[in-house]
């Protein structure tokens, strides 16, 4: 057996370190702030409606496909980015970003400017998980991984329960202190989205403290930098970028891409007409045509993970799967607040509480 083997197999026996659990606990909360940012905007959806005359379906636009059309398109190219590149100045970044959109959503005065917001926490929250995976795999052995990663998917509920009383709390506390507006006429949803954004940025100091473990020299061996290929990766995803991608296929290639572009387009008149809904079925098109073409443009660039992906029936099943319970559990968690407090008339405490 090899040195380098042999020094592999030792950290593989050896317990992980006090350093690890510290970088664990570091993690989960990260995790943590992570769902309060996106969840906290359930709470506060009644107030946020009748500030900004909002309709339901915009409402939903809001929680629903402005931030995860962005999380999940941009979870790809950052996904291969942590794998590519320095993983914690990747989280920080994007703790950073997620953050300040955050806090910006506190200053949000229409529909417009809120939806880019919610859209940046997406891009930003994206950066969370892949790195967070991967520092756990480095830092734990495989006998204690699936524990650590346990103890890290905790605050998802953590993050998730907490962000429904925290925004209970401020926006309350603040209507009741300052009922015609606090400073720069600041009303409670807006408090509460600042005073949970911007701890984010403090907390990105403490993330970019940490060590980034060290990788074998085999991942780093690439001829060019990681973020060029990020940017490949991410042209893959966005328009007109997806129809260069094409043209460099053939011209059945552009004409399938642009079929495709078409049916997308059609689909979201057909399901506007119906729904009166155009933002959410201009953002639900534009991901399907997006994950299309990196699709078609992955199986020519990068043939093995095209296999890995799409050529195998498991990973497809587990992905719709995942994706089903998902859409059910973050449709209720979402729709629950607000129905409580409107239909119910639950106090916002009380119904943080319970939900």
């Amino acid at each position: 057996m090899s040195e380098e083997a042999t020094a592999a197999q030792a950290r593989e026996d050896a317990p992980a370190s006090a350093y690890s659990w510290y970088v664990l606990g570091v993690l989960v909360v990260v995790y943590i702030l992570n769902f309060i940012d996106r969840q906290i905007l359930s709470i506060l959806a009644v107030d946020i409606k009748r500030d900004l005359d909002l309709t339901d379906g915009q409402l939903g636009f809001l929680g629903g496909a402005a931030f995860a059309v962005f999380y999940a398109l941009f979870g790809v190219p950052l996904g291969r980015l942590a794998d590519r590149w320095h993983r914690v100045r990747l989280l920080t970044i994007g703790l950073v970003l997620w953050s300040t959109m955050t806090a910006l959503s506190g200053l949000a005065r229409n529909y417009f400017t809120l939806s880019l917001a919610r859209m940046g926490v997406g891009v930003g929250e994206a950066t969370a998980s892949p790195t967070a995976y991967s520092l756990i795999s480095d830092y734990f052995p495989t006998r204690q991984r699936a524990t650590a990663l346990a103890i890290y998917s905790s605050g998802l509920y953590l993050g998730g329960g907490v962000s429904l009383f925290i925004g209970a709390k401020i926006s309350q506390v603040w209507d009741a202190a300052y009922p015609g507006g606090g400073i720069g006429g600041l009303v409670g949803w807006q408090a509460a989205f600042m005073a949970v954004g911007l701890p984010g940025l403090l907390l990105a100091l403490w993330v970019a403290s940490l060590r980034e473990p060290a990788r074998p020299p085999a991942e780093n061996a690439s001829g060019r930098h990681p973020l060029f290929d990020f940017f490949t990766d991410l042209s893959m995803l966005l328009p007109p970028f997806t129809l260069i991608h094409a043209m460099r296929r053939g011209p059945m290639a552009v004409l399938i891409n642009l079929a495709m572009a078409a049916a997308m387009v059609i689909l979201a008149v057909i399901m506007t007409k119906l729904t009166n809904n155009l933002p959410q079925w201009s953002a639900m098109a534009f991901g399907y045509y997006a994950v299309f073409s990196w699709a078609a443009t992955l199986r020519r660039h990068d043939p093995a993970t095209f296999s890995l992906i799409w050529g195998t029936p498991a990973f497809i099943c587990t992905a719709l799967g995942y994706g089903l319970v998902s859409l059910g559990a973050y449709a209720l968690a979402f729709w629950a607040a607000p129905y409580a407090e409107t239909v119910l008339k639950l106090p916002k405490e009380e119904l943080a509480f319970v939900l």
